[in-house]
């Protein structure tokens, strides 16, 4: 999905003695910002992605899906008075046999024409919501593979989706799946991941990010598993 080249350097202890340099890189967990990893989507840099280095293969590191959150500031902005919070989480598990956990938040607003200051939501009310938003993230979590997950978590409009679904119900707004946790993986398979990182080789995915002594770097003698 990703690779280090997109995310800049990560700097480990050269190879020593029994000590191998691209063991201690594998299972490394790297937490970024979606607008740095997208080229021109600054207005997503609330949006956090968590990536595991699966895979070391020269100075290049293959990177897999850890994750996604919320930075706080996004999540306080969000919260205001006199509204009810509707928050619920379900465990799916992907077509490729990853189970991931998915956290979902939404506020309710008020209905057209209301007069009065509260707009809280009934406990029936809050139930039937969050039944949909179950409903919602189960569908696009055991659809797909998680490539495809999580490419519709980072591109589709899914808090858009829910509160339309909603609407029959109680008006929300400001919905997010704000977290996404990957909680069980299958069997480590480099040709698999290999596969994803040769097709995202051939689409435009933004400017790699270069290091500033990059020749000094290149220059510099590499131990065995290719990190200096």
């Amino acid at each position: 999905m990703f690779s280090v080249k997109d995310c800049g350097v990560t700097i480990v202890t050269k190879t020593q003695g029994t000590k191998i340099a691209s063991d201690e890189l594998k299972g490394r967990v790297i937490e970024l910002s979606l607008a740095d990893l997208s080229a021109g989507k600054e207005e997503e840099c609330w949006r956090k992605i968590k990536l595991c280095i699966e895979d070391v293969q020269g100075y290049n590191c293959l990177l897999n899906f850890h994750g996604m959150d919320m930075t706080r500031d996004k999540l306080c902005n969000l919260i205001k008075k006199r509204k009810s919070i509707i928050e619920a989480s379900v465990d799916v598990r992907t077509t490729d046999g990853y189970v991931i956990r998915m956290f979902c938040i939404a506020f309710t607003k008020k209905q057209e024409g209301q007069h009065k200051a509260t707009c809280y939501a009934t406990h029936s009310k809050t139930k039937a919501i969050r039944a949909k938003m179950f409903q919602y993230m189960n569908d696009i979590g055991s659809k797909g593979d998680l490539k495809s997950v999580v490419q519709t978590l980072i591109t589709a409009d899914c808090g858009t989706a829910i509160c339309k679904s909603c609407d029959s119900i109680y008006p929300i707004e400001n919905c997010y799946i704000r977290k996404v946790k990957v909680l069980k993986k299958p069997k480590f398979d480099v040709t698999a991941l290999m596969e994803w990182h040769t097709e995202d080789a051939a689409a435009d995915v933004g400017t790699a990010v270069k290091p500033k002594e990059e020749t000094e770097a290149k220059a510099t003698t590499a131990g065995a598993g290719g990190r200096y």
